[in-house]
């Protein structure tokens, strides 16, 4: 019996375990790459282990996400990362270079490799066969150290591919269908594979929009062959030396197979506020909008901003709508600006921004109060946007610029005949914005400025726990709701002690004192807790508020592996209706936990309020088990280092 594709790269990276579904495995990982708000802490984890040098093929350190620099905060972040990449041997990717993933995609991608980023939408490099999967940034402080990436071994997911996408229909469409059949918790512990006739039709730019945005699946990642349109991009990001074939075997079986026909596709969009809340463009067609932005990891590259562009040329963007256009890269935007569309954008009454993240995570272009805000970003949880109540849309270039023409939400075949851009044969190859690491180390002085905080470790588990239910939380908490985006506390993520102000603001602003107060407690939660974000400090402010377990009807895959990383419980009920038995002031206990975790024991919690007792489970792998015991993974690196 052949392999899957994903099978392939798992067995070629394989160095624990088996490829069983839901049984552990441990891979070796060939890239990583941290960016600027999660960098800090993930580079103070790597100096903790005391390891003089990356071990890994190649790991990079970009700066994207927080551009604005208000303050002095992410001026001195940013000088932090660029001198410990240069004296520890990561590459980076200076302020204005350009998105994390879509720099990656251009510049270093390669199939058939691993690579292991702290956010959450790494999978982008699917696009060219590459095993790419968000992580926290523990994990990425491990594998830099040459240590093998943990997982359980996901499903493996056919989407049968047949069709072409119709004129005005976007690959966004594809994984908007996705998310309209499979919502944001389908795709949890599952790999996607792309495969049939159909992804011959598929460009690498449109492939890595899929990919991007399998995110919101909670999928695993997703991937796509490498094939001669892989070839092709190769070739014109001056890098074709890096490419060979890559497929599935013709006998290859797998989990699950969805069959999706593009040519059956229409302009869909996603509705407020949750990415799978998708619906044809025609459904809302008339509601009017205020703004309008084309731009994010997901829908930021040549082709997308050059289809904008020939959308909008020759015409003004309605005079109700404020347009912003954000360029992936350095090299789009220098693209962009040589063909002319750059030129056309701003004719257009565009505004335009320089290359980064920005409002993807509420970094400016706030929406209006009580207004609607178009974007073809991958996600839209309440308030992500900066703005308290906000009403965001999420759908293709093609949809938003027809938007911003008309003032209101419309179905881009209305316009006529479509744009047709083409992928160049030859992009811009210019990496100059990318500083090597230093061929002399140990002359290199790692810069720290005041607001890089202290890295908070967590105690050993104590023999009981005991705790208040400090906040009870719905479904689909995203780690957006753990600790927010924003141009205020986002330059605060390299310092957990300020930044735990800003927990769980946005539900509850008495959240952060009330748990200082009460010495910490237990966070309850409903199904699919943590999605979203891979964020590492939504799990570290609940762990320095004092925070010893979350208790879940079922948790988002990375924020799960964080959870346990940083020597906190994960647990889920063993019956979902046990939820309804737990209510926020209630005092929770389980006594003689360390024995039972040992001993791979069932777990039971005690509602000490309500008298009653409930069944639950922690899913740690041995392994997972002796660095819980130990109070976190880099307790535990530490604890093994000093017995050798």
């Amino acid at each position: 019996m052949g392999l899957n594709l994903a099978q392939k790269l798992i067995q070629d990276h394989l160095v624990d375990g088996m490829m069983v579904p839901g049984q552990e495995i441990g891979l070796r990982i060939d890239h990583t790459l941290t960016y600027d708000t999660l960098g800090p802490l993930t580079l103070l984890q790597f100096e903790a282990m005391e390891i003089p040098r990356v071990k890994t093929k190649l790991s990079l350190c970009y700066v994207d996400h927080n551009m604005l620099q208000l303050g002095a905060e992410s001026n001195n972040d940013h000088r932090f990362l660029q001198s410990f990449a240069y004296k520890y041997g990561l590459r980076f990717s200076r302020p204005g270079n350009g998105i994390c993933h879509q720099v990656h995609l251009e510049r270093f991608s390669e199939p058939g490799a691993t690579l292991l980023g702290t956010d959450s939408h790494t999978p982008t490099c699917g696009a060219v066969g590459m095993l790419a999967i968000g992580s926290g940034g523990m994990d990425i402080a491990v594998a830099m150290g040459g240590g093998a990436y943990y997982l359980k071994m996901p499903k493996i997911v056919r989407v049968h591919l047949t069709g072409r996408l119709q004129p005005w229909v976007a690959s966004k469409d594809v994984i908007l269908e996705l998310l309209r059949r499979l919502s944001v918790k389908g795709g949890v512990e599952k790999i996607f594979e792309y495969t049939g006739p159909g992804v011959a039709t598929l460009t690498v730019p449109q492939r890595a929009t899929i990919c991007n945005m399998g995110t919101e699946l909670g999928a695993t990642t997703s991937i796509f062959p490498s094939d001669e349109n892989t070839l092709a991009f190769l070739k014109a990001q001056g890098r074709e030396h890096l490419w060979k074939a890559l497929a599935a075997d013709p006998d290859a079986t797998y989990d699950e197979t969805i069959d999706l026909d593009l040519s059956s596709l229409e302009p869909l969009i996603a509705c407020p506020s949750s990415p799978d809340n998708v619906v044809p463009v025609r459904e809302v067609e008339g509601t009017k909008v205020q703004q309008v932005l084309v731009g994010s990891c997901t829908n930021s590259s040549f082709v997308d901003l050059s289809t904008t562009a020939a959308i909008l040329k020759g015409k003004v963007v309605h005079p109700d709508v404020t347009m912003s256009v954000t360029p992936g890269s350095r090299q789009v935007f220098q693209m962009i600006s040589r063909s002319g569309a750059l030129q056309d954008l701003i004719d257009a009454g565009v505004r335009i921004i320089e290359a980064s993240c920005g409002p993807c995570i509420g970094m400016g272009q706030s929406p209006g109060t009580d207004t609607v805000s178009v974007r073809t970003f991958n996600r839209n949880f309440p308030n992500r946007s900066g703005t308290m109540g906000d009403r965001v849309y999420l759908c293709s270039p093609e949809v938003a610029a027809a938007t911003a023409l008309r003032g209101e939400i419309t179905d881009p075949r209305r316009l006529g005949e479509a744009p047709r851009i083409q992928i160049p044969e030859r992009f811009v190859v210019d990496d100059r914005m990318i500083v090597l690491p230093s061929d002399r180390p140990e002359g290199v002085e790692v810069f720290k400025g005041p607001n890089l905080g202290p890295l908070p470790l967590n105690d050993k588990p104590s023999d009981t726990l005991r705790g208040e239910v400090l906040i009870k939380l719905g479904d689909n908490i995203s780690t957006d709701h753990i600790v927010p985006g924003g141009s205020a506390a986002v330059p605060l993520r390299s310092n957990i002690p300020r930044l735990s102000a800003f927990a769980f603001q946005q539900v509850d602003p008495t959240f952060a004192e009330r748990a200082r107060k009460a010495g910490g407690g237990i966070i309850v939660g409903g199904s699919n807790y943590g999605q979203g974000s891979s964020r590492e400090n939504a799990a570290m402010v609940p762990m320095y508020l004092g925070i010893k377990a979350v208790l879940a009807k079922s948790f988002a895959r990375i924020h799960r592996g964080n959870l346990t990383n940083l020597g906190m419980l994960a647990l889920t009920f063993a019956n979902e209706a046990d939820y309804d038995k737990v209510d926020q002031g209630d005092v929770l206990e389980i006594p003689n936990l360390r024995a039972a975790v040992e001993a791979s024991q069932d777990l039971v919690v005690r509602n000490v309020t309500k008298g009653v007792e409930i069944p639950v489970k922690h899913a740690m792998s041995p392994r997972q088990v002796q660095m819980y015991l130990a109070g976190g993974t880099l307790n535990y690196v530490k604890q093994v280092a000093s017995s050798k």
